[in-house]
C-alpha cells in the first residue's frame, strides 16, 4: 500500500511554489547528510527517545551522525517539513544507507534481532 499524497492536480497553481519550497532547506541538508554518512539520527533536544536511541546504537558501537533540529518549544516548523517529507510522525528519525529505518523502537528491534548489525555489514 502506498501512502496517500494529495495529487498535485489537486493543488491550486497559486500555492505550489509555497509547498515545493516549504522549508526545502532543511529536507536538502538531511538528504544530504544521508548520502555521506551510513547511519543518520535526526531529532531535537529535550526528546528522552532520542537520547535513548543513541544510546542503543552507541553501546551496540554503531557510528552516526547526529543533527538536530530545536525543541519542543523550538523550530517546529522545520521539522515538520522533515515528518511531511518521510511520512514520519515522530523523533528520532534514524536512516541507514539513506533509508528510513523508524524510531528508537524500531531501531531497538533491528538491533535486538542483530538485522541492523547485518545491514551495516553487508557493505
Amino acid at each position: 500500500m502506498t501512502r496517500p499524497v494529495l495529487a498535485h492536480s489537486h493543488i491550486h497553481s497559486a500555492i505550489e511554489d509555497q509547498i515545493n519550497n516549504f522549508q526545502h532547506e532543511i529536507i536538502a541538508e538531511v538528504q544530504s547528510a544521508i548520502q555521506v554518512h551510513r547511519v543518520v539520527v535526526i531529532g531535537m533536544t529535550q526528546n528522552p527517545v532520542v537520547k535513548t536511541v543513541k544510546q542503543c546504537l552507541e553501546k551496540a558501537g554503531v557510528a552516526y551522525v547526529y543533527l538536530e533540529y530545536g525543541s519542543y518549544f523550538s523550530q517546529w516548523r522545520r521539522r515538520l517539513a522533515l515528518k511531511m517529507w518521510t511520512g514520519w510522525p515522530t523523533f528520532p528519525m534514524v536512516f541507514l544507507d539513506g533509508k528510513l529505518l523508524g524510531g528508537a523502537q524500531d531501531v531497538k528491534a533491528l538491533l535486538a534481532s542483530g538485522e541492523l548489525k547485518a545491514m551495516l555489514a553487508s557493505k
